[in-house]
């Protein structure tokens, strides 16, 4: 070896031994479980990213338009999905031995690598260490880690089909304040239609002035439904906005029209599909997966850990020298370290086995709930639409014809009038609780119940 310029053969022997030191600890390390991967995951049910769809002013926006650019531009589902990434980018991490460390020194002259002449003592050196855990900690390192990105994903999959029932329950709500107010603005022009032929009845002495106070009165009462579903429009546009991260003021065209959902799944299959299905289930399963290795790391902390030195020393006067070192770290302190590192895994792991006990019987609750106010307003849609509102339209016409000629008085002609208005809102905002019902379920299910 050159002696006046050692340099980039020290450099070159650290790199070399540092090397075969970590590649020989890495082998005898737990290789990543294949049935713990990422890849592994099963499938996700709602494809992300969803490009963007602009919303085109002046024709009805659909549902699925909304629905596409909440995916694509909600800043909770972004979040989401970035928190997922910094988890799964965390496990090659967890499964990595310790860096190894080199140390380059001498010990001679006060020149920097320069030895003395004649001095046997004097010499030039290299040292390489590398810390070893025992044998099973790095692979338990990789699968608590593991096993976190996967919890990470499912939170990332439960955000997803949070935001997108959101949008989905008020994009129905808008849909049905729009309905009422086309429908309260067009019987209110019909009953205006009434007054007049009151007021000609009242001038050629059919009638009396109290038709027309009462035609008039109800009118003014139509006019206060309208300004409170036109708030109530306002109120469900900006929240719209908010989900699809848009201006809040921003303009949204009129919703399309929403037909009923065909829903024929008990309430046996709902349960069954939350429970293979949901994403916070899914979620605290890998958290408890997480934990009994967690647990299962604690325990090995027992094992003492290694340590492995390569030492080099080129002297000038005498043959150069290598020397290897092995070292052990003795876990004398195990009633303050080990010991309370196992009691905590072991509550962690309790405390993840409550709380997925705890979301089993959330979502048994919100399956419940939701199923009956699915069903109740599905009934309640069928009984509007094949009898009461086809029936009091049919009596309505019938007092107005009997209005007109004089055999029915004006206050029982206005009665079935208010029936007809009542009930055609209350078909479209049971409609909308229909789907909104489905909407809610659909993130318990991790399936798509609505168009």
């Amino acid at each position: 070896m050159n002696s006046h310029n050692p340099y980039r053969q020290w450099l070159i022997a650290g790199i070399l031994t540092s090397c075969a030191l970590t590649a020989s600890a890495q082998a005898s390390s737990s290789a990543p479980d294949a049935g713990i991967q990422g890849a592994a995951l099963p499938p996700a049910r709602l494809q992300l990213p969803v490009p963007a769809v602009q919303i085109l002013q002046g024709s009805p926006v659909t549902l699925q338009e909304l629905v596409g650019i909440a995916l694509a531009h909600n800043p909770a589902i972004k979040a989401a999905a970035e928190q997922f990434l910094a988890q799964r980018a965390r496990a090659p991490q967890a499964r990595s031995l310790p860096d190894p460390v080199v140390y380059g020194g001498w010990m001679g002259n006060i020149t920097p690598f320069s030895v003395q002449t004649g001095d046997p003592s004097s010499y030039r050196g290299l040292t390489v260490s590398q810390a070893l855990p025992f044998p099973g900690k790095l692979g338990l390192r990789g699968k608590v880690a593991d096993r976190e990105a996967e919890a990470g994903r499912w939170e990332y999959q439960q955000t997803a089909r949070q935001v997108v029932s959101e949008v989905k329950a008020a994009y129905y709500v808008y849909f049905y304040d729009a309905k009422a107010i086309d429908i309260t603005q067009k019987n209110k022009d019909l009953l205006q239609k009434l007054e007049d032929i009151a007021e000609a009845r009242y001038r050629v002495g059919k009638g009396i002035q109290q038709d027309v106070l009462r035609a008039q009165i109800e009118v003014s009462r139509i006019d206060q439904k309208l300004i409170i579903l036109r708030q109530q429009e306002d109120t469900a546009r900006v929240q719209l906005n908010t989900l699809l991260n848009r201006d809040p003021e921003s303009p949204l065209p009129p919703p399309a029209a929403v037909k009923p959902a065909i829903f024929q799944l008990s309430l046996d299959e709902l349960y069954t599909m939350a429970h293979n299905n949901d994403p916070g289930l899914e979620r605290d399963k890998r958290m408890v997966e997480s934990s009994q290795f967690a647990v299962d790391l604690a325990q090995k902390s027992y094992e003492p850990d290694f340590g492995v030195t390569y030492s080099y020393e080129q002297r000038p006067d005498m043959r150069d020298m290598h020397g290897v070192m092995v070292g052990v770290n003795i876990p004398i302190f195990f009633r303050s370290k080990q010991r309370q590192s196992v009691i905590q895994a072991s509550h962690g792991l309790n405390a993840a086995r409550h709380e997925l006990d705890g979301r089993m019987t959330q979502v048994n609750f919100a399956i419940k709930q939701q199923y009956l106010a699915a069903t109740a307003s599905r009934d309640l849609m069928n009984l509007y639409s094949k009898a009461i509102v086809p029936q009091s339209s049919l009596a309505l016409e019938s007092s107005m014809s009997s209005y007109e000629v004089g055999k029915v008085d004006f206050l029982s002609m206005l009665d079935n009038f208010t029936y007809v208005l009542g009930y055609e809102v209350d078909y479209y905002q049971e409609l909308s609780n229909f789907e909104t019902a489905l909407a809610r379920l659909e993130p318990l299910v991790n399936t798509d119940l609505t168009e």
